[in-house]
């Protein structure tokens, strides 16, 4: 997420009924993966094997390949994100409703705790609500205003205090949660209420 960045979301602007029909779909896809909660998945076997010496490109490719499966997305269940966040009295905070949060969630990072975007201009989005490397965090690779005061690594943490804190100070300055992009795109407006579906807080 960058404040000030324009972008289209990966899925394109939809009508209500196209989001409730993508919120549907999601539902009936990822509710397996949100039993599991935040536990990474298990690594498929992709024939992780050495190749003869001669095939320096293929053995590269299949190191390459090997590698990338041991860093695969770990994704939060969308009721235990909303416990959590309940928990860490988001609900109501700054007027956003725990639906808006959980929507930002899926618009952005479809609940990974672990992704990270590169952007054109060299800044990252990290985390479940991809929070900008230019204005939020740090990662040392580029000039950082660091608003947050941490480190953009903090926001790939399981326990997503590091995220909830700095998305606190986000939504609390100007702009509120309208510096995410893909929710003024996706959320803002609309009836948001079924993501709370299913979802039991006490």
């Amino acid at each position: 997420m960058r404040r000030k960045r324009l972008q289209t979301a990966r899925w394109g602007a939809v009508s209500d009924r196209g989001h409730s029909a993508a919120f549907s779909r999601f539902l009936r896809d990822s509710e397996k993966t949100s039993r599991k909660s935040v536990t990474p998945r298990e690594p498929r076997a992709l024939g992780c094997t050495l190749s003869p010496p001669r095939m320096r490109r293929a053995l590269l490719i299949s190191w390459v390949a090997c590698l990338v499966t041991t860093h695969q997305a770990r994704l939060i269940g969308r009721c235990d994100l909303a416990k959590l966040l309940h928990q860490e009295d988001m609900d109501g905070f700054e007027g956003y409703s725990l639906s808006d949060w959980l929507c930002l969630a899926f618009v952005e990072s479809n609940f990974n705790i672990s992704k990270v975007n590169e952007n054109a201009d060299g800044s990252f989005d990290y985390g479940i609500f991809q929070i900008n490397s230019h204005y939020w965090c740090t990662d040392h690779q580029s000039h950082s205003e660091n608003i947050c005061h941490l480190e953009c690594q903090e926001l790939l943490r399981p326990n997503l205090l590091s995220t909830i804190h700095c998305a606190k100070r986000i939504v609390s300055g100007r702009g509120g949660m309208k510096n995410w992009v893909a929710w003024r795109m996706h959320c803002s407006g609309r009836p948001l209420s079924y993501w709370m579906t299913g979802c039991h807080l006490g």
